[in-house]
Formats: C-alpha cells, structure tokens, sequence
C-alpha cells in the first residue's frame, strides 16, 4: 500500500458467523493427555488449558471487548505501506505530554487499556494534571488490527523509525515513548536513533541483556540472581523464542487454525505470567488486572485477526538484524537520549540498577516497585502509570 499520510477513523464490526466459528472449533479440540509433572515443565497444563477453552466457548463475550475498543479513538495509517492501527486518546488537559506506547508478544494494545485513563486523566486516579499525557497506542506491524508488512525488514528499527512518522504526522513535535516486551526493543530503538522531537524513553523490560548478559554485573546477590533468571529463561523458557526467531512460519499454521492451540502458545510465556494466568481459570483468582475476561479478550484478537504467524516474524527479523550487525562487527548507537526504567519484581529477570546503568549510560530514572510482573502495565495499571508518570516528569520542561 503506498503511504497517502491520511488518517482514517477506525470501528471494529465482527461477524456473527466469525464468532460462532470460533466456538465450534473450541468444541472440536482434540486434547493431549495429561502432563506427568506437577508444575509447567512438560509446558501447559491441562487443567489451565481446558478451564480457559470451557470459558471461552461458553461465558466469554467478544462483543464486550470490541464495545470498549469501539468506545475509544481509534484510527489506521499507511507508514512505509504498512496499514498502522493505532489508538489515540488526547488528554483533557492541553498542555499534557504527548506519549507513544508499545505492546509486546503475546500481547497487543488490550495490555495497555488499564492506563488509558491514568495516564491521559491523572486527576481521576490520584496525580495532578500536569502528569498528563496525550496518549498514543499503536498495533505492531503484523499484530492486531494493523496490516501485515509484505517484505522483508520490519525489525525493531524500521517499526521504530515508523513510530517517529506516525508521531510526526500526528502533529507531535515533542514526545516520549515507553515499551515492554517487544515495545521495550522498538522503544529502545527509538532511543538509538533519537528521532527529531524524541525527548526521553522508558522500558520495563532491560532487552539489551540478552546480547550481554556475561558482560553484566554479578557480584550482588540481586545481581546473581538476576543472573540466574535469565539463565534459566535462555535454558528453560526459550522455546517459544526459538521457535519463532527459527520458523515463524511453521508454528503459524497451527495457531491460525486451532484457538485452543492459539492460547496455550501464547500463555507458555514466562513462570510467573503462567501461574498467574492459571490461577485466573482454575482457582478464580486474578492477578490484578489479569482477569479471565482481559486474558481472552487479547487471545480472541490475536484469532480473530488471524496474526499467529505475522506477529511471531519480528523475532525472525530481529534474530537476523542482530546476526547481520554482530558477523558486520557493528554495534548499535549510543542511546543518546534520557531513560527511564522501572523494575517490576516478576519480571522475567528483574534487573537491577547497575544492569540498567550497564545497558543505559544516559539513565536518569530507576525504581523498584514491589508488584507486578511481564505485563506491568496490564496486570497493574495505577502501579505503572505512577512510574511512567516520574520517569517522564522532569523531561516535561525540557
């Protein structure tokens, strides 16, 4: 699609025929047995998987979901012939601070509705009106409503030099941008190339160990034992990251055509997000916004949109960028640009202060709160608005 720089409002409007398919394919799952293990080892458990299929195809309410997306601004807009999605809800207060915000995988902009309000109407939730932001959420290339690129090369910089279009075309000379998960390396790009107008990041997810980790600190026991969590996800919680920086393409077919094989791929993500998910069907007991009804409605996105296989290519395309850049002997540009980050305590690996420094020279806010987890914006939204809010306050008059 060429890029035509308009901006189209957007409304979603789900067939009924689309809806009544997804319950007969529940219905028609064939289970595996049984796990012979006790705890997640073997991968999802029956009993989380079964509970979540029963409720999906016999509770859940779709319609539900899209009302409230329907109840917010939405729009698309072709960047680099890319259809974009994106929602965008400015704030009450005029001279708020204009925000971009980024999903990760296996999520999509359903994480991030919780701060909506928080973030763009701080008043109503316990801040003061000059922490408002005007609040931009866009859908990954390949994720959600947004097209699929059709060629090569969507890694994590090309969607961040997207962001800065799309925050250009929308009239935002100035701005700050925040990510977790996928987000956390599309924003940390963002902060490499310090597009015009780019005033500082935030991340809650320290991406960049991965590539360093035996270069970082270890002499703490916060150290070590950050040290041991990524160990233990590069050894023990990688498949899917594997499988989808390998062969994108292979696992597709199968999440295109089963939900229940959809769900049970996306919730074999990391422990603490599992059990927690798990807790929600079986034992009826959310963690904090993690609720059945918000953990379906981002599973029922991903099938209705059909973006199985399209989300799990950015790990394809930024394995290959990273190959590309190391076998070249290059190595990315400074962050050039203030950073904040936030550490979450169920965080994959809950990186401390001298990780983030290592990773981040120009850091210029760290905080350790004592809840939340992956999903730190999802599961509680009032905790990481306080902290995007702080990370953000003294760029405002910058």
């Amino acid at each position: 699609m060429p890029d035509d720089k308009d901006i189209r409002p957007f409304r979603l409007d789900t067939p009924d025929e689309t809806l009544a398919d997804l319950r007969r394919r529940i219905a028609d799952t064939r289970w595996p047995t049984r796990e012979l293990v006790s705890d997640r080892s073997q991968g999802v458990q029956l009993a989380t998987v079964q509970e979540l299929a029963r409720y999906w195809s016999t509770e859940y309410d779709w319609r539900a979901c899209e009302t409230k997306l329907n109840a917010l601004p939405q729009y698309t807009t072709v960047i680099d012939g890319v259809e974009i999605h994106f929602i965008h809800v400015r704030s009450r207060h005029e001279d708020a601070l204009p925000l971009i915000m980024t999903h990760g995988w296996p999520g999509s902009v359903v994480e991030l509705l919780g701060v909506i309000g928080p973030l763009t109407d701080p008043t109503a939730h316990g801040g003061a009106s000059e922490d408002a932001f005007h609040l931009v959420l866009p859908s990954l290339p390949g994720y959600g409503f947004s097209g699929e690129p059709t060629e090569l090369g969507w890694d994590s910089r090309r969607m961040a030099g997207a962001w800065a279009k799309l925050m250009d075309r929308l009239g935002y000379p100035r701005y700050v941008a925040q990510g977790g998960d996928v987000g956390a390396s599309v924003t940390d790009a963002m902060g490499r190339q310090a597009p015009e107008g780019l005033l500082g990041i935030h991340v809650n997810l320290l991406a960049g160990a991965i590539g360093i980790k035996d270069q970082l600190p270890a002499e703490s026991e916060q150290e070590r034992t950050a040290h041991d969590r990524l160990n233990t996800f590069m050894t023990d919680g990688f498949g899917y990251f594997l499988e989808q920086s390998t062969r994108p393409q292979t696992i597709g077919y199968s999440l295109l055509d089963s939900p229940v094989g959809l769900a049970a791929w996306m919730l074999d993500h990391d422990t603490d997000s599992y059990y927690k998910i798990s807790r929600a069907f079986v034992d009826g007991e959310p963690a904090g916004n993690l609720t059945r009804d918000s953990i379906v409605d981002n599973i029922t996105l991903y099938w209705l949109t059909g973006t199985g296989a399209s989300s799990a290519r950015w790990y394809w395309e930024s394995g290959r960028a990273r190959a590309a850049a190391s076998a070249a002997g290059q190595t990315p540009p400074p962050v050039s640009v203030p950073v904040g980050f936030t550490t979450f305590p169920g965080e994959i690996w809950a990186a401390p202060r001298s990780w983030a420094e290592t990773v981040y020279p120009s850091l210029t806010y760290f905080n350790e709160v004592d809840k939340g987890g992956h999903f730190a914006a999802w599961e509680e939204p009032e905790v990481f608005a306080t902290e995007v809010r702080a990370a953000f306050r003294p760029l405002r008059t910058s």
